[in-house]
């Protein structure tokens, strides 16, 4: 019963105030070992794979249909791989593979927990916006972000491999599909995302830090390309299951 719990047993919605995702290149021969092998990293080039890291203010969080005083109000931050699957009907999906999720409140790690496999645990947030900026921390987990609030045209970073911002813009998370794989019982589980008026902003980012990250011990990983999306409305479908042969 546990385990049917987990596999997103019913539909989600939310309400995005704000989803800033960074999204870092890295030679594909780094993230193979960390996907599963019913899936393919979604690849540029045929060179690089990419990893990406988003911080999610959600808004009224609860069961697709349940009225607003059900919902709860969390901060989600996910490290996502892009990837491709190939579904029993040879339709190729495209989406994320989970390495690790965090939140800012307890009541969320056990939901998400009793719900997903996503692996949630808590963590510390602070959000210092002023002078222009707006800077991202936590001291549990080891992670920073500034951002520079600019107007106008923003750059690329510095060495990123996309050669401008519609290149950039195909690999801004998050992306329809998620995947969760039992290696055990050789089942995939997809859960697709639904959303609405979604246009990503480029973002400067001017500093970051990410623990999780220096643990992957991924060499050649750069900042590829920064976004934000505000004021979305969002919802998870309910998971789906199937099985996955070589």
């Amino acid at each position: 019963m546990i385990k049917m719990l987990k596999n997103h047993p019913f539909a989600v919605q939310a309400h995005f105030e704000s989803s800033i995702v960074l999204t870092f290149s890295v030679p594909k021969d780094q993230l193979q070992p960390l996907i599963p092998e019913c899936l393919e990293l979604d690849l540029f080039n045929d060179q690089y794979a990419f990893i990406a890291i988003a911080m999610v203010q959600t808004k009224g969080l609860r069961p697709k249909g349940f009225p607003a005083i059900f919902g709860n109000d969390f901060f989600l931050i996910g490290y996502r791989v892009f990837v491709r699957y190939t579904n029993n009907q040879g339709k190729r999906l495209r989406g994320l593979y989970i390495l690790k999720s965090e939140t800012d409140k307890k009541k969320m790690e056990f939901l998400g927990n009793l719900f997903t496999h996503y692996n949630y645990t808590t963590t510390d947030i602070t959000q210092v916006d002023q002078n222009g900026r707006l800077e991202i921390t936590s001291g549990k987990s080891g992670f920073k972000v500034e951002i520079e609030n600019t107007e106008g045209d923003t750059p690329l970073p510095n060495n990123s491999p996309f050669s401008n911002w519609k290149e950039a813009r195909k690999f801004a998370g998050p992306l329809p599909f998620s995947f969760t794989y039992n290696s055990k019982a050789k089942e995939v589980l997809i859960i697709e995302g639904v959303r609405q008026n979604w246009t990503p902003t480029p973002i400067k980012i001017t500093d970051y830090d990410f623990s999780f990250l220096h643990s992957l011990n991924l060499k050649g990983a750069e900042l590829a390309n920064a976004f934000i999306i505000k004021d979305i409305p969002y919802y998870w479908k309910k998971g789906k299951i199937e099985s996955w042969e070589k």
